[in-house]
């Protein structure tokens, strides 16, 4: 089974394009899932967190406190690169497990927002796929988002990949600033040529 890995920066819609490839019966493989799945307790990633960070970045519950280990790893470089140290390799090797126990089809589709950042993701994949938007869209969809604030969804942007250097490194592109049937009618034509490009290989 082929994989086409599927990124873009926040707000991009990397969820709705999942969806929509999910509905014309691609299986979907989604990173976010796997890293929410392990910052639930009983979890020996955030037995790591309280360790490394301490236990003030657990919540009551014992789950990992997002907003507050947002802000630390926004101040702190060296937080970020601590906590990813953490996660990847757990979400990484989640993913592969996941991937291996799919029946047979001509794709999936692995939903990685740092595909071309993090370590050893962009080894999964045959094809790299990225949803591109402008800033002013990523913003309008970051803000309905709760919790969030202009200067948070800002600083989140340029914490990012450059959009450019994202869209370098894409083998296809899907363009998302138009209608949700605009972008449906991309992904139907993108799920065709995979459909070609998997069974000719």
């Amino acid at each position: 089974m082929k994989v086409v890995g599927l990124t873009g920066g926040i707000g991009s819609g990397k969820s709705t394009v999942a969806a929509l490839f999910a509905q014309l019966g691609v299986p979907v493989v989604d990173t976010d899932l796997i890293a929410h799945q392990l910052s639930i307790p009983p979890s020996p990633a955030l037995e790591d967190v309280a360790a490394v960070f301490g236990k003030e970045y657990l919540g009551s519950d014992g789950t990992l406190d997002r907003a507050r280990m947002r802000e630390r790893i926004f101040e702190d470089p060296a937080a970020r690169i601590r906590l990813d140290a953490i996660f990847h390799p757990r979400i990484r090797k989640a993913a592969q497990t996941e991937l291996a126990s799919l029946s047979d089809g001509p794709y999936a589709l692995l939903v990685v927002p740092l595909l071309f950042e993090a370590d050893g993701f962009r080894e999964l994949v045959d094809r790299a796929l990225v949803v591109n938007c402008t800033q002013e869209q990523q913003l309008a969809r970051i803000l309905q988002r709760p919790g969030m604030n202009r200067g948070l969804a800002e600083r989140i942007i340029l914490s990012q990949l450059p959009p450019a250097k994202r869209l370098a490194l894409a083998d296809d592109i899907l363009e998302n600033n138009g209608s949700l049937a605009e972008l449906q009618r991309q992904v139907e034509a993108c799920h065709d040529r995979y459909l070609k490009w998997a069974n000719d290989h």
